[in-house]
């Protein structure tokens, strides 16, 4: 691929359609938020949706567009219908110019406005890259392999504005590692000497059958050979998958001292090829699929965060999910669901006394070199059964058609038929673990895996446990090693778990894109919610007073607002620790259950 070839994307027709197409987006998303306030302007249009304007902070600018608003202030909005006006002078729509317009109502400061303005410009590029790229249509998808889907999304985090930054990748880096390029992937491998790296694993794993399942005989022992020929003994070191990216441009350079005194040895490259998933720094095993995803640390700054691992933090990891899966299993209204998760069996984490004694537990020196093992979800998947990841639901292809539409025509299913598989699959375990146990889950389309039969959800799988699922409560109780993932939530907020992640974050967008195809109408849609989760209470009558104490029906519920948070802060959006200490929270949103509450 030539230096040319690495921006042939980045045309002034697709460059404009991806304006429009983020700009679409800030606007509903900003507007939702209420960072900005529309007013009507003119009469209906054509389609029934209303006309809205928008003015920048100084007067001057003025966006005008065509939107509906549906459940949730969701707001639908024609992207072709948007113009950007300054004065008599009709200027394109641009995402970059937005944020400038608007800065003030944004709340942008002087030290979050570059890098954020680098973010967009850097989602922008990533669907310049979406739009000229030949993908599936979504009846294709239908029919397709787990991968192929994975690496068909052309998304990302349906709240989240700048959603797709990847700072740090530069183009020929983005050509190899980004999920949407579909480019297999080599690990390199480096051994860490033990005195320095931790090695933890499920009760039913160690480090040595670990390794030789994920790399091979072959492999392990020409590992060896390479240590031996430095005059160095395997076992004295543990051996740790690192993303290639990691290794050129972070830990050769920056962990110099460590290489050159042998607490780190380059290995160099598995054998395995792996694809990055949406996630980025998560690679799932395509020349073996059985084996194990590989989670690695990388020094990318993407969506709030610096994606790196905490060596400290991974610690625990195996032992979390090895407490969840077990509370799993012997749950009968979870096993009735099918609920199944996807363990962290291993974590691997090095510590860099140097960089530890000269920070703190939320430095990025820190989170430079781990990595994880998880399950992979090919070999529990029964006849006929396929794989795809959640956030496919919300993928419109390049004609406009809907995945989750084409899901429901191929299932030969009612939509509300088709709905109600799927919520009983999805969102009955989260209901279930917040009022039986007072555990939830981050249960966006990217940390979930839906199992697929003849179009219908058979059953999900949830992912990512160790770092993003929360104890709000102090009566559970929990083991020693567990104890991390116990947080203290103000009782007012423990329900936006669910009001929040799931109903604001997912199916408020699930919703409008199955209204938009004429799938089924609204209240069809938030109807189905509502016999679901008053089936769920049926089946739970000793948890009537919880029921009762955090009311799924209530009138309203808090607005928590995301992109508020990336905004404020784009390089560390939330304390893991702490979550619901950051929340920014903007009035209320009408809770649409609540017409629905059982009599």
């Amino acid at each position: 691929m030539t230096t040319r070839d690495l921006v042939a994307h980045l045309r002034p027709e697709t460059w404009e359609r991806a304006n429009r197409l983020l700009v679409r987006k800030a606007l509903a998303e900003f507007t939702h938020e209420r960072l900005l306030t529309p007013e009507p302007d003119g009469p209906p249009a054509d389609d029934g949706r209303r006309w809205y304007a928008v003015t920048g902070d100084s007067g001057a600018v003025r966006y005008r567009f065509a939107a509906r608003v549906l459940t949730l202030e969701h707001w639908d909005i024609d992207p072709d219908s948007i113009t950007r006006q300054r004065g008599d002078e009709t200027l394109p729509p641009d995402a970059v110019d937005l944020c400038l317009d608007l800065r003030g109502a944004l709340g942008l400061s002087d030290r979050i406005l570059p890098v954020y303005l680098e973010e967009i410009s850097s989602t922008l590029a990533g669907i310049a890259y979406k739009l000229d790229r030949a993908l599936p249509s979504a009846a294709k998808l239908v029919e397709a392999e787990f991968q192929t889907i994975e690496t068909s999304m052309t998304e990302g985090h349906p709240c989240f504005v700048a959603n797709n930054g990847r700072l740090g990748f530069g183009v020929d880096e983005y050509h190899r590692y980004a999920p949407e390029a579909a480019r297999p992937v080599r690990l390199i491998w480096l051994a860490a000497h033990r005195d320095h790296a931790t090695f933890t694993s499920s009760a039913d794993l160690d480090h040595d059958t670990l390794l030789r399942a994920e790399l091979g005989e072959t492999t392990l022992a020409g590992f060896g050979e390479t240590l031996a020929g430095l005059g160095l003994d395997l076992a004295d070191y543990h051996l740790i998958p690192v993303h290639p990216w990691q290794w050129w441009n972070k830990l050769s350079v920056t962990f110099a001292g460590e290489v050159a005194r042998q607490r780190l040895v380059y290995l160099g490259e598995g054998p395995d090829e792996y694809l990055a998933q949406q996630s980025i720094r998560t690679f799932f095993n395509v020349s073996h699929p059985e084996r194990h995803y590989v989670k690695t640390a990388l020094s990318v700054l993407n969506m709030g965060f610096m994606r790196g691992l905490s060596a400290a933090y991974m610690e625990a990891t195996p032992a979390i999910n090895d407490w969840l899966a077990d509370l799993i299993a012997a749950d009968e209204v979870f096993r009735a669901t099918g609920l199944t998760i996807i363990r962290e069996r291993a974590a691997v984490g090095y510590r860099h006394r140097q960089y530890e004694a000269a920070t703190d537990r939320y430095s990025p020196y820190r989170k430079m070199l781990a990595a994880l093992w998880r399950e992979s979800p090919v070999p529990d998947l029964a006849p006929g059964q396929r794989l795809a990841t959640m956030a496919s639901l919300l993928h419109v292809d390049a004609d406009g058609r809907s995945f989750a539409a084409e899901l429901i025509a191929a299932s030969g299913l009612a939509p509300t038929q088709w709905l109600r598989r799927y919520l009983t699959a999805y969102l009955t375990p989260l209901l279930h673990a917040f009022y039986a146990y007072d555990l939830a889950f981050m249960p966006h389309g990217e940390n979930v895996i839906m199992v697929l039969r003849d179009g219908a959800v058979d059953r999900v799988i949830f992912k990512d446990i160790a770092e993003e699922i929360v104890v709000m409560g102090s009566d559970a109780a929990l083991p020693p090693a567990v104890e991390r993932i116990r947080a203290d939530i103000p009782e007012d907020m423990k329900l936006l778990s669910i009001f929040t992640d799931v109903f604001d974050c997912f199916f408020r967008f699930l919703g409008a894109v199955l209204v938009d195809q004429g799938v089924l109408d609204e209240e069809t849609f938030w109807r189905a919610v509502a016999d679901c989760a008053t089936e769920y209470a049926g089946q739970v009558p000793h948890l009537a007073d919880r029921l009762a104490r955090y009311d799924l029906f209530a009138p309203e519920f808090a607005l928590s607002c995301l992109n508020r948070l990336q905004l404020r802060d784009n390089q560390q959006m939330v304390d893991l620790a702490d979550p619901s200490a950051a929340l920014q929270l903007v009035g209320a949103l009408t809770n649409p259950l609540a017409r629905f509450a059982p009599s």
